[in-house]
């Protein structure tokens, strides 16, 4: 309980201190004695110790006058207070005043030393319910917003992140699942170590196995050198496997034995390798849509979602719009050299009101789109209207729109989808996961369809 701890000892009488001192040493804390007051008031705002000893009878200032300084200064460290005048009274006004408990002279040893570690268990009790309670304004780590269930998120990861436990994100494609796994790496001790991010939609399923656990040369066609996988490479750090879902089955099992054991094998090698890796996953499927379907094993699931995170649709926080959507037109007016300031009423009403199925991601793309395309003061509503309509995407007005033109000719779906699809990629400048989150769907989707496409022998536009 005190090992390396900080505890600020204000005591005038030079042996007391010299036994407290060394009592206090003998468990390993760490022990900053001031004779007078006012020195010891310094040291509180210096040291932010983790509990103060306080004798009441001080050479410069009486220590209950210390006490309400303490108190005036905010300090958080709970004050044990140290009396040689053990009355009823004192005790309570030492109570009264703030103090976490007092000593009567003479103590022993053991009295002393369970006393500061019930206060130092105080302290960090306290400090933990304020970490959990306490609102985040404006943002965290590099989430935007203020809304409760993003507050919800931000103490959640907070709570999650010193631990070793893996996490499971889930939330709809765009809602910033990788932020969240970011975060999670930089607030845990871990954050010195490496992120490594994998998304097991995007890579071929026939490397995925390389790219996680790496191989040796000559392992297969291709592999002309030792490569360290991402395990080895996250080691002392974070892995971030998204759209775990996507993982070919019999590497899910191969998965879970890593996870199992924190052992794993090179792809052309028999020999076992050991590595500390912190697990993040995430998918923007339902699990349990994903297990009935055969796509996610039950059991290794309940091994990642040790801590759920789940990230809410931008629709559901939309008092996060306007701070989300000020912030991407500062950071792209700079980087194109406009001269956008922020957004108008309209503008933002117009942002408001549509239902942002691809959530910040299209949110995002959406910024960028009219940052590059227009130029002054401020963004207006008609250039937010011109961004949202220009790739078929529609703005909510909260009542029946203009029907959409009755269809001359019936086509089959498969082809309505591949040239919404191209269409998509096209108007995204060939960019995948652009047109992903604004079509709504998950990078991996348009992805796989592209792919088969190339395998029939009709790659199109898209890719």
């Amino acid at each position: 309980m005190l090992p390396g701890r900080q505890v600020l000892l204000i005591e005038d009488n030079a042996k007391l201190a010299e036994l407290y001192t060394a009592q206090l040493n003998a468990q390993s804390a760490v022990v900053h004695h001031c004779v007078q007051g006012g020195e010891g008031l310094e040291a509180a705002q210096t040291l932010k110790p983790a509990v103060i000893l306080l004798d009441v009878q001080l050479p410069d200032i009486d220590g209950f006058e210390v006490l309400k300084r303490l108190k005036e200064m905010g300090v958080s460290a709970p004050v044990v207070v140290i009396t040689a005048h053990g009355s009823v009274n004192r005790a309570v006004e030492a109570m009264r005043l703030g103090a976490y408990d007092f000593l009567v002279k003479p103590f022993d040893a053991q009295r002393l030393i369970v006393t500061v570690a019930n206060a130092v268990e105080r302290h960090d009790l306290a400090g933990i319910v304020d970490a959990v309670t306490r609102p985040i304004s404006g943002g965290f780590h590099r989430f935007i917003g203020g809304s409760a269930p993003m507050q919800a998120v931000y103490r959640t990861i907070a709570a999650a992140a010193a631990s070793k436990a893996s996490v499971f994100v889930t939330g709809e494609s765009g809602t910033g699942k990788e932020l969240c796994a970011h975060a999670i790496h930089a607030e845990s001790p871990r954050r010195g170590g490496a992120f490594v991010a994998l998304n097991c939609g995007a890579i071929p399923r026939e490397l995925m196995e390389s790219e996680i656990f790496g191989h040796r040369k000559g392992a297969f066609t291709g592999a002309t050198a030792d490569r360290k996988g991402a395990a080895e490479q996250a080691d002392g750090g974070t892995l971030f496997l998204d759209e775990i879902g996507e993982m070919d089955m019999d590497l899910q099992t191969k998965l879970l034995r890593f996870i199992q054991t924190g052992r794993y094998t090179r792809i052309g090698e028999n020999t076992e390798r050991e590595v500390d890796v912190r697990f993040v996953c995430a998918t923007n499927r339902e699990p349990g849509e994903a297990i009935r379907d055969g796509n996610l094993r039950e059991d290794l699931y309940y091994r990642l979602n040790v801590i759920p995170v789940r990230m809410p649709a931008l629709r559901d926080r939309p008092e996060d719009i306007e701070p989300i959507a000020a912030g991407m037109v500062k950071r792209f007016a700079e980087e194109e050299g406009k001269r956008f300031r922020g957004l108008d009423m309209d503008a933002l009403d117009q942002l408001r009101r549509h239902d942002w199925p691809g959530n910040v991601r299209e949110l995002e793309n959406t910024m960028r789109n009219i940052v590059v395309l227009n130029d002054g003061d401020r963004v207006t509503g008609d250039m937010v209207t011109t961004a949202l309509t220009s790739g078929g995407r529609r703005i909510l007005s909260g009542g029946a729109g203009p029907a959409a033109p009755l269809a001359t000719e019936i086509r089959p779906l498969a082809q309505v989808e591949r040239e919404t699809i191209e269409a998509a990629v096209a108007l995204c400048g060939g960019n995948v996961p652009k047109a992903a989150g604004a079509l709504g769907v998950a990078p991996s989707t348009l992805y796989r369809k592209i792919q088969s496409w190339r395998n029939a022998g009709n790659g199109g536009s898209a890719g």
